[in-house]
């Protein structure tokens, strides 16, 4: 077993993780029976004392994956604080008996959690107000930087991997839904209440087996899907590229409904003089991170990670982050993203541990926003809500998992990191097949329960 033999000091702090206090026997035995290829690391301290309990392979450099959140958590939070994001719906003239003398402003806030319900309780506030616009309807989402897809690593069909841009909608998909055989095939905005149909974003069937899904952008979002693979009715959710544009195009379409014709929308970048006619305000910020953290929302991520940075573009916002966990909670790493979808991000067991300790000092709340994991127990199956909990961010990429965050305990409680990546085998991986390679399945599934062995070992240290 191999140990931390320096002591890293903890940036703003007076503690340090120390050298290990005790070095438990059987942790090689217990790692080779993963029977895991790559690189495992791992490291538990003691969060009073900095002090490491245990560590193997603590520098090891690997993809954080969602793990990653987890920073973007502190590092929004940090920057933000509470903040409520808007998306409004702005005048430039007077309303006169229900008739807008001027232009219809939609203003993206870079809510990330905007959905077509929520859109459309917008479209209801302005259809109280306002029957006729007899100017133009113009677009703004200039607050954040717009991208096509949050990385180029993913294939192109994964609904994890949309467009980024201030205003957003459905987490920025789309819902393919279709009959058996492929019949009346649709591009549906679904929320709860509100299901409107879209025509932005097209959908042909081909005549093939393979590939599945194929996409281009040839003057409009369009997919063809082989109508081989729609032998069964049903539904999936696909990524939008154009994100503001389709948002745009849905709240036409609600406001039509309401019986307000709106002219083509046009885009701007700067607000003209403009009043506030209806406002949708998000959640609180840790509320929104809460939920990102638990459902591992990846647009959640970059949009409030861009928010926070104000960067002008994905490398320069996550660059920011890298600098400020370097210099606020002295972790070592590189971001390359803010969701850890991104492949080349690289973070190390001991740097994840150091950088959890110091940002729950300096965000006393951040536990009460990580997802509870559940623990084993003596009978093989884990529990939660005992004497013992276990509250972490975990992170999945092909050949790729982790887990960090905190094991509450009666005689004290412990931070931990532990990484399994086989990195050469996640890039030997054809883009056309990384949405389920061969043997990824395995993997994972060892390397969960690696995590879960190494939880309940910690647990009765």
């Amino acid at each position: 077993m191999t140990h931390l033999t320096r002591r890293l000091v903890l940036a703003g702090m007076g503690a340090a993780l120390a050298a290990p206090a005790l070095a438990q026997g059987g942790i090689k035995d217990l790692v080779a029976a993963a029977k895991l290829s790559g690189t495992t690391g791992f490291v538990v301290a003691d969060v009073r004392t900095g002090q490491v309990v245990e560590s193997l392979n603590a520098g090891a450099e690997v993809p954080p994956a969602s793990v990653a959140k987890a920073i973007t958590t502190l590092f929004a939070l940090d920057h933000l604080g509470d903040h409520r994001f808007r998306t409004q719906v702005l005048a430039t003239g007077p309303v006169v008996k229900g008739r807008l003398k001027g232009d219809l402003i939609l203003l993206g806030g870079a809510d990330p959690t905007l959905d077509t319900d929520g859109l459309g309780d917008l479209v209801a506030q302005l259809a109280g107000q306002v029957k006729k616009v007899e100017g133009r309807f113009l677009v703004c989402a200039s607050v954040l930087p717009e991208l096509a897809r949050i990385t180029d690593e993913q294939p192109e069909q994964v609904g994890y991997n949309p467009g980024i841009s201030a205003l957003g909608l459905n987490y920025n998909r789309v819902s393919f839904e279709w009959g058996k055989g492929g019949a009346n095939p649709q591009m549906l905005a679904r929320g709860e209440r509100y299901v409107p149909e879209v025509a932005g974003i097209k959908v042909k069937l081909a005549a093939r087996e393979t590939p599945v899904f194929s996409y281009s952008d040839k003057g409009a979002e369009t997919w063809t899907v082989a109508q081989s693979a729609l032998a069964k009715a049903g539904s999936r959710w696909l990524p939008v590229r154009h994100v503001a544009d389709h948002a745009a195009e849905v709240f036409a379409r609600l406001a039509l409904a309401h019986g307000i014709d709106l002219a083509p929308p046009q885009r701007i970048v700067t607000l003209p003089q403009a009043t506030v006619l209806a406002e949708r305000k998000s959640d609180a910020l840790p509320d929104i991170l809460r939920d990102m953290l638990k459902f591992s929302t990846n647009i959640t991520a970059e949009t409030v990670g861009l928010a926070a940075s104000g960067a002008a573009d994905l490398r320069g916002s996550a660059g920011a982050m890298t600098e400020w966990a370097k210099g606020t909670l002295g972790m070592r790493g590189r971001f390359v993203d803010h969701s850890g979808l991104g492949a080349a991000s690289r973070v190390t067991p001991e740097g994840m541990v150091q950088a959890l300790l110091a940002g729950e000092r300096r965000q006393p709340g951040l536990r009460g926003l990580l997802k509870e994991q559940g623990v084993l127990g003596a009978d093989g199956k884990k529990a939660k809500g005992g004497a013992v909990r276990c509250v972490a961010k975990s992170g999945t990429l092909n050949f790729v998992s982790g887990l960090a965050g905190f094991i509450e305990r009666p005689q004290g409680d412990l931070c931990f990191a532990v990484f399994s990546a086989d990195v050469a085998r996640r890039e030997a991986v054809p883009l056309a097949e990384r949405e389920g390679p061969p043997g990824v399945k395995t993997y994972l599934g060892r390397a969960r329960n690696l995590q879960a062995e190494l939880i309940a070992r910690w647990a009765a240290v």
